[in-house]
């Protein structure tokens, strides 16, 4: 438009330049960001987003997570940083992320309430606020990529971070449960209405490895997701097994010391974004 003042925030017109993105600080650089979202809760996105922001970093990647889920978030107890606190910068309006032992940035409401357990009883639009935040007024330094946990669902979070960040991609979390189909087909529609590419499903509690034969137990029924998956030609990048000493390992707060082959496809997916 001709009188176009490029301030698409306060604007209504829907023109092709419209452009809702919010813009880092001038001292932060992320590269890539990485959304990883499912359309319904306890599927496990946080655990995923956990350990692959830790397997990304050990391959040599410098990597960050920026915890969506204002209003229930874990990422913080999985590093085992649940009592720290973002510090100020000093002489700046912004935040330093709270950093995990092998290097990751992180960024979680619960970093900011005066105790763990506080509520956040807000409303979506200042979630959603919060979260744009989070991009905006948080120091990131010189992250390759960045990995969102969003929290379920297709509401006022998820549509601000495809609207606010530049996302590069996403991986849809499922579960082998029957409404599998429901979560990833919410999932993926969303993300196509945004043009929001998808790297793929990654099926989390997919089997138990029996400890004295080996033997994969199916103990939600047998799985559909390369059907499902191919339906929407979209790949399966990993299965994860429901195991004791990675709950355990969590659970204490050191979730970086989780070896997990089975998400080294996902992660060389994630990899292959800057190396191409």
């Amino acid at each position: 438009m001709a009188d176009c003042n490029r301030d698409c925030n306060s604007c209504g017109q829907n023109c092709e330049s419209r452009d809702l993105r919010a813009r880092l600080h001038e001292g932060s650089s992320v590269k890539k960001v990485i959304g990883i979202v499912s359309g319904k809760g306890g599927v496990g996105k946080s655990l995923v987003t956990s350990l692959l922001a830790s397997k990304v970093n050990k391959d040599g990647f410098r990597t960050a997570i920026l915890d969506a889920d204002i209003t229930g978030p874990s990422i913080p107890e999985s590093f085992g940083v649940g009592d720290e606190r973002a510090a100020a910068i000093e002489n700046q309006d912004v935040l330093a992320p709270v950093v995990t032992d092998s290097g990751i940035q992180l960024m979680s409401m619960n970093f900011l309430l005066q105790n763990e357990t506080d509520p956040v009883i807000w409303r979506g639009p200042v979630i959603a606020g919060a979260v744009k935040q989070f991009w905006t007024d948080v120091i990131w330094k010189d992250v390759d990529f960045m990995f969102v946990d969003m929290p379920p669902g297709t509401g006022d979070v998820p549509l601000t971070v495809f609207q606010s960040l530049p996302v590069d991609g996403i991986i849809i979390v499922s579960s082998p449960q029957q409404l599998v189909r429901v979560i990833v087909e919410k999932a993926v529609n969303m993300a196509n209405m945004m043009n929001i590419p998808i790297l793929g499903i990654v099926e989390n509690m997919s089997y138990v490895k029996c400890p004295d034969c080996g033997k994969e137990i199916t103990v939600f029924g047998k799985s559909n997701i390369d059907k499902i998956a191919s339906g929407f030609n979209i790949p399966v990048l990993a299965r994860l097994p429901m195991d004791e000493k990675t709950s355990r390992l969590v659970d204490e707060g050191d979730v970086e010391s989780v070896e997990m082959p089975e998400l080294d496809e996902a992660a060389k997916k994630v990899e292959f974004l800057l190396r191409k």
